[in-house]
C-alpha cells in the first residue's frame, strides 16, 4: 500500500491512525519508533512488512506507566519493579513472561514480552490517549541506521506510512538497554542508552548475552545491524588509514579529535569529550555520511565507559556488514 506520508505534531491525529490499525512513526528519547497496536496481529504484521523485518525478531511493547506491566506480563520479579521505578520512564526494556493478550507475532513466537516506558512527552501523551500498548521498533528499513529525527524517517519510509509524529531530535540517540530474568538471574541482551554502571548499582552480578543471529530473544542481538550503505570501518589509527586509502573518498566520524580532511567530510561528535552528546549525534552522523559521495566511512573507537560501550557495540554491528 502506498501512502502520502505527512510529518506533523498532531498527537490526536497520530492516535486516530493507530486506532484504525495504521502504523505511525513516533518520537522517543532513544530513536524514532514505527508504532502500531501491539495487541492487533494485522497492525503488527504491517510493521514487519514496512520495515522488511524478519518475523523471528521480537518487538518491544511500549506502555504508559508501571501500573500496566501486569496487564501484559506475569511472574514479574520484585527486582524488575525496582528497575522500572528507578529508570522509567526511560531507556530501559525488561523482558518478562507474557500474558496471552499479547499476540505471538509481537513476540516472534516467544513466550516472553519486552516492555518499556518511553521518556518523551509526545509518546507518553499518545499512550495516554490509547487503550492499547504500542509495538514500536526503530522506524527504518531493517538493518539500516536507526532514525533520530523525523527527516530520517521520511527519507526511509516515505510512501509506506501515513504519518510521522515530529517530536524533534531524540535526546539519547541510542536504543534502550534490554535485560531479562531467568531462574532468578539477570541477563543483559542489548547495550543501550542506560549505562551498565547505573544498572550494576542495582544488579552487580548481571550477565551479558548480547548476540544471537538465529533465535534472538531481544531486539538488537543480531551480529549485523545499524549499517549504512557506505563501507564503514571502526579503527584506532585513522591518520594511517587516511594515508593508506588516499585514493578513496573518505569521511570521518570522530569522538572529539579533528583530522586533516575537508570540513564537510568530518563530523566531530563532541569537541568537549561528552559521551552523552556524542551518543545523541552518532546516528545523525552516520545518516549524513551515508548521503555523501564517498567510498569509505572511518569511525573512531569510543571510550569504553558509560554509553561509549553501547556506541562501540552499534558501530561493531554496523561495520560487520562489510567485514567478512
Amino acid at each position: 500500500m502506498n501512502f502520502e506520508t505527512h510529518i506533523g505534531t498532531d498527537i490526536t491525529k497520530a492516535a486516530a491512525y493507530l486506532n484504525s490499525n495504521e502504523i505511525v512513526a513516533i518520537p522517543t528519547e532513544t530513536v524514532y519508533g514505527l508504532a502500531a497496536n501491539a495487541l492487533n496481529e494485522l497492525a503488527v504484521s504491517n510493521v514487519f512488512a514496512a520495515k522488511k523485518r524478519p518475523l523471528y525478531n521480537p518487538l518491544i511493547v511500549h506502555i504508559k506507566d508501571v501500573s500496566e506491566v501486569e496487564k501484559y506480563a506475569t511472574d514479574v520479579p520484585e527486582l524488575a519493579y525496582q528497575l522500572f521505578e528507578t529508570f522509567s520512564p526511560g531507556p530501559l526494556t525488561i523482558i518478562l513472561p507474557k500474558k496471552d493478550i499479547v499476540p505471538d507475532i509481537t513476540t516472534a513466537g516467544k513466550n516472553d514480552v519486552a516492555l518499556r516506558i518511553p521518556n518523551h512527552p509526545f509518546s507518553l501523551s499518545l499512550l495516554q490517549m490509547l487503550d492499547f500498548p504500542l509495538a514500536a521498533p526503530s522506524a527504518n528499513p531493517f538493518g539500516y541506521i536507526s532514525p533520530t529525527c523525523a527527516d530520517h524517517v521520511y527519507k526511509q519510509l516515505k510512501g509506506k506510512i501515513p504519518y510521522i509524529l515530529d517530536g524533534g531530535p531524540c535526546k539519547s540517540g541510542l536504543e534502550s538497554t534490554v535485560i531479562a530474568f531467568r531462574e532468578n538471574k539477570a541477563y543483559l541482551h542489548r547495550l543501550g542508552a542506560l549505562g551498565i554502571g547505573e544498572l550494576k548499582k542495582i544488579i552487580p552480578d548481571i550477565s551479558f548475552e548480547t548476540k544471537d543471529d538465529k533465535a534472538p530473544v531481544s531486539p538488537g542481538m543480531l551480529k549485523q545491524h545499524y549499517s549504512p550503505n557506505t563501507i564503514l570501518l571502526q579503527c584506532d589509527h585513522i591518520d594511517q588509514l587516511l594515508f593508506e586509502q588516499r585514493d578513496k573518498k573518505i569521511g570521518i566520524i570522530s569522538f572529539k579529535n579533528s583530522y586533516p580532511i575537508d570540513a564537510d567530510k568530518l563530523v566531530v561528535l563532541s569537541p568537549s569529550g561528552d559521551l552523552n552528546e556524542a551518543a545523541s549525534k552518532l546516528y545523525a552522523a552516520l545518516h549524513y555520511m551515508d548521503a555523501l559521495d564517498i567510498d569509505l566511512i572511518l569511525v573512531e573507537f569510543m571510550p569504553e565507559e558509560g554509553i561509549g560501550s553501547a556506541m562501540n557495540d552499534r558501530l561493531e554491528r554496523a561495520a560487520s556488514k562489510f567485514i567478512k
